[in-house]
C-alpha cells in the first residue's frame, strides 16, 4: 500500500487522520510542521502528501513549492479553512493535485486520497506504456493508428476504471464523443447510464433545470417535477459537452457537485446525492477563458484532474485511409451499394485537404460520395472538398465582419470601438437576445457577456 505524509499543526486533526487512513490500509508518516514534513519527504519514500496550507514558520504553499521541487510527481492535497478558496486556487497553481475546505468529512478525504493515489499510479503506468514497444490499442468504433491517437487511446485504457473526473480537449469534428462513450464503456460503471447534454444547445436560462432537475411550481409551466441529467446518470457517467459555454451562475453549481456529488432541484429544499463520473468537453481554450474572467478557476481545477487533448485531423493524416475504410464500409452497407473501395487519385485529394472540420468533415464527404457514386469505386469526381480557405483559429470580430462583407473602421475611430459598436448592432438586430447575438458574432455566449461587462452593459440574464 502507499504511503502518506500528513502535515498539519492541530494535534487532534493530525491523529485523526492519522487513525483514519492508517485503517484504510495505508502506511502514514506526520510532522507537526513544514520543517518536519520536509526532512520525513527526504529521509521516506512518499506516494502522497496531505498537508494544511495554514503552518507555522514555513506555510503550506511554500512547502508545496519545495515539495514539487523535490519530486514534481508525487500528488499533493492540501487543507484550507472555508473563507480562504483563493488560497487553494494559489495551490492548485503551484501544482497541488486537489484541496479539501475544512470543516470535512472524513469519508471525503480518504475519497479524494484513492483518487489521487489512482491518477498517480495512472501516471507512472502511461510513462511505461510509452515506453513500451509495439503495443497498439484498439476501441470500437475508434480508428487510430497514428502516434497521437494511440497515445489518447493508452490514456483511455488507463483512467476508464478510474472514477476520475476527464477534460476532453480538442477542436470541433475530432471524436470526443466518442472519446468519451470509450472511457464510459471500459470503466467500471459501464452497466449504468450513459448521459450526455451539449451546453451550447441548451437555452441558458434552461440550462439549470436541464441539468438539476426542477420540482412543481419552480417556474411558469412546471406543473409536475422533473429529474435533471445528474439524477439520469446515477452509477454511471455524465458527458458535458462544451462546458467552455456554461455560464457563471450554473459554473457554481457543477463545482458543488464535483466536490461533494450533491446538489438542489430547482424550486426545491431537498439535498440530493449522486454517484456519477463526470467527463467534460471543450473546443476552447480554457485558460484564455479564465484570464477573461468568463471561467472559474477553481471548476476548471476540479475538471482538469486528468486532460486528454485530441488531435486534430490534419496532425494526423496517416489516419485516413483507414478512415475512409471504415466510413466506406458503414455507408455502403447501409445504402446496399456494391462499392468496393476508394482509388489512389480519390485517396491523394483526401491526403492533401487540409480538415477544417476534421473527422465529422471526412465523415461527410464519404457518405455524400457513397449515395452519389454510380460505380464500383469511389473516385476522383465523387469526392467534393469544401476549397474555401480555412478559417484562421482566433479570427477577432472585426475580421469576421470584413469577411461577410463589412468595412474597415472609419477615419477616427480605434479597432476597440469599432468592435463595441459591432457588438451593439447585433443586440440591437438581436432585440436583445443575447444567444441569437452571440450567434451573429461567431463568439460563445460567456465570450459575448464578458464583452458586454467590460462595455458596461448591465447583464439581464437574458437567452
Amino acid at each position: 500500500m502507499a504511503t502518506i505524509l500528513i502535515v498539519e499543526d492541530e494535534p487532534k486533526m493530525l491523529r485523526l487522520l492519522e487513525l483514519n487512513l492508517s485503517e484504510e490500509g495505508y502506511t502514514v508518516r506526520t510532522a507537526a510542521d513544514a520543517e518536519a514534513g520536509l526532512k520525513a519527504f527526504r529521509e521516506y519514500r512518499i506516494d502522497l502528501v496531505v498537508t494544511d496550507l495554514k503552518l507555522p514558520g514555513m506555510d503550506g504553499l511554500e512547502f508545496l513549492q519545495a515539495v514539487k521541487r523535490a519530486d514534481a510527481r508525487v500528488p499533493v492535497i492540501v487543507m484550507t479553512a472555508y473563507g480562504t478558496v483563493e488560497t487553494a486556487v494559489e495551490a492548485m497553481k503551484a501544482g497541488a493535485s486537489d484541496y479539501v475546505l475544512k470543516p470535512f468529512s472524513l469519508e471525503e478525504m480518504k475519497l479524494i486520497v484513492r483518487k489521487e493515489l489512482d491518477v498517480g499510479r495512472l501516471r507512472e503506468e502511461n510513462r511505461s506504456l510509452r515506453e513500451a514497444l509495439g503495443r497498439r490499442y484498439e476501441f470500437k468504433n475508434i480508428v487510430a493508428h497514428s502516434a497521437g491517437m494511440q497515445e489518447v487511446l493508452a490514456t483511455v485504457e488507463r483512467v476508464a476504471p478510474t472514477n476520475s473526473t476527464v477534460l476532453l480537449g480538442g477542436e470541433s469534428g475530432v471524436g470526443k464523443d466518442l472519446i468519451a462513450r470509450a472511457l464510459h464503456q471500459h470503466s467500471r460503471r459501464a452497466s449504468g447510464p450513459f448521459v450526455k447534454i451539449n451546453c451550447t444547445a441548451i437555452p441558458e436560462n434552461l440550462l439549470e433545470s436541464e441539468l438539476f432537475g426542477y420540482e412543481k411550481g419552480a417556474f411558469t409551466g412546471a406543473v409536475g417535477s422533473k429529474p435533471g441529467k445528474f439524477e439520469l446518470a446515477d452509477k454511471g457517467t455524465i458527458f458535458l459537452d462544451e462546458i467552455g459555454d456554461v455560464p457563471g451562475s450554473i459554473q457554481v453549481k457543477l463545482l458543488r457537485v464535483l466536490q461533494d456529488r450533491e446538489f438542489e432541484r430547482l424550486g426545491g429544499t431537498k439535498t440530493l446525492k449522486v454517484d456519477v463520473r463526470v467527463v467534460a468537453a471543450t473546443n476552447q481554450d480554457l485558460r484564455a477563458a479564465l484570464e477573461q474572467g468568463t471561467f472559474r478557476e477553481d471548476l476548471y481545477y476540479r475538471l482538469n484532474v486528468v486532460p486528454i487533448n485530441i488531435p486534430p485531423l490534419r496532425d494526423r493524416k496517416e489516419d485516413i485511409p483507414y478512415l475512409v475504410d471504415h466510413f466506406i464500409e458503414r455507408f455502403t452497407r447501409e445504402a446496399g451499394k456494391p462499392i468496393k473501395g476508394i482509388t489512389p487519385a480519390a485517396l491523394k485529394l483526401l491526403m492533401e485537404f487540409h480538415w477544417p472540420g476534421n473527422v465529422r468533415e471526412l465523415e461527410n464527404i464519404i457518405e455524400r460520395a457513397v449515395a452519389l457514386s454510380t460505380g464500383d469505386m469511389l473516385d476522383a469526381p465523387d469526392i467534393r472538398l469544401d476549397l474555401s480557405p480555412a478559417k484562421p483559429a482566433g479570427a477577432d470580430i472585426a475580421a469576421s465582419a470584413l469577411s461577410a462583407g463589412g468595412t474597415f473602421p472609419p477615419p477616427g475611430m480605434t479597432l476597440e470601438q469599432f468592435e463595441d459598436e459591432m457588438i451593439k448592432e447585433a443586440v440591437r438586430r438581436s432585440n436583445g437576445n443575447k444567444s441569437q447575438a452571440a450567434r451573429l458574432l461567431g463568439l460563445s455566449r460567456n465570450a459575448l457577456r464578458y464583452r458586454l461587462s467590460k462595455m458596461g452593459v448591465a447583464d439581464e440574464n437574458e437567452s
